[in-house]
């Protein structure tokens, strides 16, 4: 992974992610977190199923139900990055990916960026293989409750939501 700030020394570096040490205002140093972009997609069927991901979550040591989602590689646009993870997370593709959102997850702690998108009219890809350990989930209720339910809590997918729903793309 490539520094995006060459200014700042890295102190401690992962495949994932680097944490990286600025001066502060203060007497402590100012201390960020340096990863790649992700993207987050939105992708309805032509039945209007919401397409979402369950999963095992390390960090939390829980499963989670999420969007599709996933990092923007170091040779690929985000649009490519959203096309290749919805195949790979759902098992579904779709002609047309519209942006919806750049956002920061954190902008006081982290320096990558949400590209958030949708994808409507999704349909099931031929001989498309789920990765191991995820399952989709065709979500047929409300919006309203997949926001109650309570593995359904990653930041950044409440955000995409609000982006879909502030776009017209979807209602509450």
């Amino acid at each position: 992974m490539c520094e995006k700030f060459p200014e700042r020394k890295t102190v401690y570096a992962t495949p994932w992610f680097q944490v990286q040490e600025a001066a502060g205002s203060g007497k402590h140093p100012n201390y960020s977190i340096n990863s790649a972009d992700f993207v987050c997609i939105i992708a309805v069927t032509e039945n209007k199923e919401l397409l979402l991901v369950r999963q095992f979550r390390h960090a939390v040591a829980k499963m989670t139900l999420e969007l599709p989602a996933g990092h923007v590689e170091q040779d690929e646009t985000p649009e490519q990055a959203a096309r290749k993870e919805l195949l790979e997370e759902t098992g579904h593709g779709a002609e047309k990916f519209e942006l919806l959102a750049n956002i920061s997850p954190s902008p006081g702690r982290f320096t990558n960026r949400i590209w958030c998108y949708f994808a409507g009219n999704a349909t099931p890809a031929p001989a498309a293989e789920i990765e191991a350990g995820l399952n989709c989930v065709l979500w047929t209720r409300d919006l309203k409750s997949l926001l109650q339910e309570p593995d359904f809590y990653s930041a950044g997918n409440w955000a995409a939501l609000l982006a879909a729903v502030a776009r017209g793309k979807l209602s509450i």
